[in-house]
């Protein structure tokens, strides 16, 4: 573990993070006291696989629905309403109202 002053390290900072880099743990001081540590970042060890999850999340058949509830939080409208209009997500061409 090598300690470096902060004046060392701001005018080499590439080559401690390139020794960081490496595994060598870094301790930069202020006036002689340690104030901070330049340390590699952990890596991932192997590399992610897919499907790993397989069998173990169910997504049913229907999750992508339209909730008349959470519709009507944007449009202002009640279930009745919304399905009257036949506003799903299928259907994106909403008639416009006729305004009395």
């Amino acid at each position: 573990m090598a300690i470096i002053n902060m004046y060392e390290a701001k005018t080499h900072l590439s080559r401690l993070v390139d020794r960081a880099e490496a595994g060598e743990e870094i301790i930069i001081a202020r006036n002689g006291k340690p104030a901070a540590k330049l340390i590699p970042v952990a890596r991932d060890k192997a590399p992610r696989v897919g499907g790993s999850m397989r069998g173990l999340i169910h997504v049913s058949d229907n999750f992508d629905d339209p909730d008349p509830e959470f519709e009507a939080l944007f449009y202002g409208e009640t279930e009745e309403e919304i399905a009257k209009d036949k506003l799903w997500y299928g259907d994106l061409a909403k008639e416009p109202k006729d305004e009395e």
